[in-house]
């Protein structure tokens, strides 16, 4: 059985949750929904999240055990992003996830995860248009498209700058699910 774990917090994109958590249990997907200190959140249009785990962290050693999930979902808000990637270990459970070869769905700021945990350098990424700039600061290029899957590296990040694509987005998610069984 596929799995999924969403990392979020307090005023994420409504929109950019809901239709992937949804999306991903319509495939079947156990998805899990992260937020640290495992504490109730809104969206930021008043959402509630159905939050189930905190963020996962190492064990004793200070590494992290084989990852189970198959897909790690980042959904945007600006708020929640702002405060999200200052998380030393949000940003090293994205980074290990992607080591380990993970597949990672990031749309609109989702984006600032992913330049905080130093995985866009060189790497074709999508976002919402006003952090063009911290892409590319970042080594990253960035591309205006609906969804932009990036293959550098162990694992795969796929792209997409607004919830008005959300479609495009997931169906490629799950299509490289799908290719990576």
């Amino acid at each position: 059985m596929s799995s999924a774990i969403i990392i979020t917090g307090d005023k994420v994109q409504d929109h950019e949750f809901i239709y992937p958590y949804y999306r991903l249990q319509e495939e079947e997907f156990v998805v899990d929904v992260a937020v640290r200190g495992e504490k109730e959140v809104l969206g930021y249009y008043g959402t509630k999240i159905p939050v189930n785990c905190d963020i996962p962290s190492p064990n004793i050693e200070g590494f992290y055990p084989t990852i189970n999930w198959n897909v790690l979902i980042l959904p945007g808000g600006a708020k929640a992003m702002e405060y999200m990637r200052q998380d030393p270990g949000i940003l090293k459970f994205i980074a290990k996830f992607h080591e380990q070869g993970g597949i990672i769905g990031s749309i609109c700021h989702g984006a600032q995860l992913l330049i905080s945990a130093g995985l866009v350098r060189g790497k074709m990424i999508s976002g919402y248009y006003s952090i063009k700039d911290d892409i590319e600061n970042a080594g990253g290029i960035y591309k205006d498209s609906s969804c932009v899957t990036d293959f550098t590296g162990t694992g795969v990040i796929i792209t997409s700058p607004h919830y008005k694509y959300l479609g495009p987005w997931m169906k490629e998610v799950l299509h490289q699910v799908e290719l990576n069984k």
